[in-house]
Formats: C-alpha cells, structure tokens, sequence
C-alpha cells in the first residue's frame, strides 16, 4: 500500500464490514437486517478474508466508530490470544485494529463540529485509519488539519478512478437505470427481491 507519509506493508489477516445500526437515522438507510444481508451477500466466500460483523447493527443505539474498533479488538483478542503469526513464521504479534474508511469520511473529521475531540484521538491515535482517495475530495488538506496523527493516517491511492458511490447507486436503482458489474450480482439479487430504494411510485 502507498502511504501519504511512508510506505507501509501491514500483513492483512482479516477484515470487517461493520454496517450502522438502524439508530444511526439516515435518510434512506434501509432496515439493519437487510443492510446485513446485503454484505453477507457481497462477500459470500470465507477464503475471500473478509467476513460481516452483524454487532453494531444489532444494537438498538448509535454506536460512535470509537466503540465498534474497541468492539473488533475485544473480539480478535478472545479468538486470538496468543496473536496472530509474523510473517516470517518466528514470532507472535498483537493483532492491529484500524479503520478502513473514503476520502470523505477523513475530510468529515477535519470538520470542526462533527467529531469529538475525544473520539478522533481514540480513533486516529490508538488505533490509526486506511483512507481510500476519492476524485473530488481534497485528502491531503483534510488531513493537513489531523496532523496530530498523520503518522498513523495511511492513504491508499486509487490506480483506476472511481466516482461511483452507494448514494449514486441507490439513485441509479429509484431511476431502473441498471447497476450490473458496479456492485455484486449476489446483492443486487437481493435488492429487488426485497423492493429496496425503488420508486414504487412508477
């Protein structure tokens, strides 16, 4: 991976969809139960490394990402109490939580306001963040107002441009505009057979 400040090469051992709870109040957000289903159904090969963590949805109030990384760690600490082995098959290591999040998830940080100081410390400092670019999103000056923690804020550079985002993805389905090859067959099965973000109106 490519890094805003140096290159890093973390051994990747497992990784979480975490979906919202149904607290979260979004407009649009479809039922947790359906939003769970919808990731199994994306990722549905365990040799794939990467599983659905159905928890935060499940809980009946909003859950801060503070609390779902203190969740993940808890968890991989039980399953994994002698750590996970190095790469070089000699040693056990402490396994590392961070947050694998967009672009525009970063600059929402660097909003005054929107995150508390408290939980961007947890976050950032104790844990750190794989930001993925997204064309349109200035990352390096949101970042520029987190330099408190830029040594653990680790940029992922996208090689091939991609603008497509869930909002435009549900907007293409309310207008039957089709979604294939933009989102797995499996999820997008599940959505019209469920009726979701269509215009019954028409």
């Amino acid at each position: 991976m490519q890094a805003s400040n140096h290159e890093i090469n973390p051994v990747v051992c497992s990784r979480f969809l975490s979906p919202v709870s149904d607290a979260y109040k979004k407009a649009g957000l479809a039922p947790s139960r359906d939003r769970i289903n919808m990731c199994e159904a994306a990722v549905p090969d365990p040799e794939c490394g990467i599983a659905v963590d159905p928890w935060e949805a499940l809980q009946p109030q909003y859950v801060p990402t503070a609390r779902v990384l203190d969740h993940l760690e808890q968890e991989i600490s039980c399953a994994l109490p002698s750590g996970v082995l190095s790469a070089d098959g000699k040693t056990y290591l402490k396994p590392r939580i961070a947050l694998l999040a967009g672009a525009d998830l970063v600059q929402t940080m660097s909003t005054p306001g929107v995150w508390s100081p408290e939980d961007l410390d947890h976050i950032l400092g104790r844990f750190g963040a794989f930001i993925i670019e997204r064309a349109g999103t200035d990352i390096e000056q949101a970042i520029d107002s987190l330099s408190k923690w830029r040594k653990n804020i680790h940029v992922i550079q996208q090689v091939f441009q991609n603008n497509m985002s869930s909002t435009q993805i549900r907007l293409h389905i309310k207008r039957d505009m089709s979604v294939q090859y933009l989102i797995p067959d499996g999820v997008i099965k599940y959505i019209y057979e469920h009726g979701l973000y269509q215009d019954h109106k028409n």
